[in-house]
């Protein structure tokens, strides 16, 4: 019984929690699906790119630094403009998940349709175009960013903490 109160009343916290505030301003890449504005650090919503040291395989079967490819698009993306995110709440790492655009341009939809990045849900049709058009991380052959990360958890062991600084 004490776990069904318990249950209901976190339910109730998260109801009554306020939902973030929309920001704005300029941004600066952490990785394909990340980024910090401000002081805020930003994950996007619905989609997971490849990790920074991951690698992919072209179509001859080449590693190439997909990971790399993914936050310099993203930079670039950045770039254009100033971003606009709307908050939807925080990630196990505090981040603020959120739906975020440039001049207009969804950032997660810009990410699944040139392929670097997969969808989790709503950019299904753009993931599958990506797919059939063998754009970025569908030219060839990879790991799923979460098996990546499984994989390689203790590949950064004691320094694992730089992530949070968005090094």
């Amino acid at each position: 019984m004490a776990i069904i109160v318990l249950a209901a009343a976190a339910l109730v916290a998260a109801y009554l929690e306020p939902a973030p505030k929309p920001l704005q301003g300029s941004a600066r890449a952490s990785d394909g699906d990340s980024f910090r504005l401000g002081d805020e650090r930003v994950r996007l919503l619905g989609i997971d790119a490849p990790e920074l040291q991951q690698t992919c395989r072209d179509e001859k079967g080449r590693d190439w630094p997909c990971g790399l490819a993914a936050r310099d698009r993203m930079a670039a993306l950045l770039a254009e403009g100033g971003v606009d995110c709307r908050p939807e709440g925080h990630d196990q790492y505090g981040r603020l998940l959120s739906t975020c655009t440039v001049r207009g341009r969804d950032l997660a939809l810009a990410m699944v349709s040139e392929g670097l990045a997969i969808s989790a849900d709503k950019h299904k049709r753009e993931e599958q175009a990506a797919r059939q058009a063998r754009r970025g991380i569908w030219r060839g052959g990879f790991d799923l960013p979460r098996d990546w990360r499984r994989d390689h958890a203790d590949q950064n062991g004691a320094w694992s903490w730089l992530g949070f600084l968005g090094l």
